[in-house]
């Protein structure tokens, strides 16, 4: 058996960006692995799956607020635009704004899993023939440089909520980087999921069939598979919780017994309930995601908010 590595392990530069991730958060005193790892082809499809369960409002709601607010804009944006959905997944919601936007001309969604985005956009390229769309696979956290930039408005699309898996400094981070990506003037249409009862926010991470389960402990059968590690799924369970002082759900897997894993030539130790943490959703009022957005250069042009304050829906324009 390879030799045990340090809590302070540093993988080579030449290894794959997903080894490296995986080391170092592996490595951590509080062990962790990116979020972004979730979606490959089968996270995606069991995120499909938690979008359509009965527990998971922020899906059913925002997709309802969707027809309204296009409709709107709509009105609001007289000029041909184009449209760049971060983290595009599936490509429902985009739907709805295609549907009710006849100037949007071109559609550039971004997402890691390019098997997945790919099928989606051809799938979308038939329903909307005329449409350009330009599928790119990256990842939307980083700095993504947009083919063929030309003068055309910009609108950004980043909807389910999906920037309260960013702690807030990293979502000042993602903001900015977004708003230099879409260029001075763009508008960024931005779900963001509300502070609320920890009971309902518990029903939703937490769902009767154990989907949420399944996305969780998919997350080490793909590193497995990418990387040759050697996780036994089954020796992890799912566990989620609303911690109301740092106003987020924690998602995590906890090792059911004392167990070695090797990732290439490292390996590491579980006790016993020892926990790996794989994702945060933040929660923010209104009031505190324009402040938020505004330390990355972002203004509030207007927001819908659901009935009960169950999401929120804003509205961003860059510069000034």
């Amino acid at each position: 058996m390879p030799p045990m590595q340090s809590a302070n392990a540093k993988v080579k530069h030449t290894e794959s960006a997903m080894l490296r991730d995986v080391v170092e958060g592996l490595s951590l005193e509080q062990k962790q692995l990116p979020s972004k790892y979730f979606y490959d082809t089968t996270g995606s499809r069991y995120f499909d799956e938690i979008c359509n369960l009965e527990e998971y409002y922020p899906y059913r709601t925002e997709l309802g607020m969707l027809p309204a607010i296009a409709k709107d804009l709509s009105h609001m944006l007289q000029e041909p635009c184009d449209i760049v959905e971060f983290g595009a997944g599936s490509l429902v919601k985009v739907r709805l704004l295609l549907q009710n936007m006849p100037q949007i001309r071109r559609f550039l969604p971004i997402d890691i899993a390019g098997d997945h985005l790919r099928s989606a956009a051809a799938e979308l390229q038939r329903e909307f023939p005329r449409l350009d769309i330009q599928a790119i696979e990256a990842d939307f956290s980083q700095r993504v440089e947009l083919p063929d930039r030309n003068s055309v408005k910009k609108l950004g699309f980043f909807p389910g909520s999906t920037i309260g898996n960013f702690s807030p400094q990293e979502a000042v981070a993602f903001l900015d980087r977004a708003r230099q990506s879409l260029g001075e003037g763009a508008l960024l249409l931005i779900g963001v999921d509300t502070k609320k009862s920890p009971e309902v926010l518990h029903s939703a991470y937490n769902d009767s069939l154990g989907v949420t389960k399944k996305f969780n402990r998919n997350l080490l059968a793909h590193i497995n598979r990418e990387t040759g590690a050697d996780f036994d799924v089954e020796k992890f369970d799912h566990y989620a919780f609303y911690n109301p002082g740092r106003g987020r759900i924690e998602m995590h897997l906890i090792s059911r017994e004392q167990q070695v894993v090797t990732v290439e030539d490292y390996q590491f130790e579980f006790s016993q309930g020892e926990n790996i943490h794989t994702e945060n959703s933040h929660k923010y009022t209104p009031a505190e995601f324009l402040n938020l957005a505004g330390q990355a250069g972002w203004r509030g042009v207007r927001k819908w908010l659901a009935a009960r304050q169950l999401f929120c829906v804003h509205l961003l324009q860059a510069g000034g």
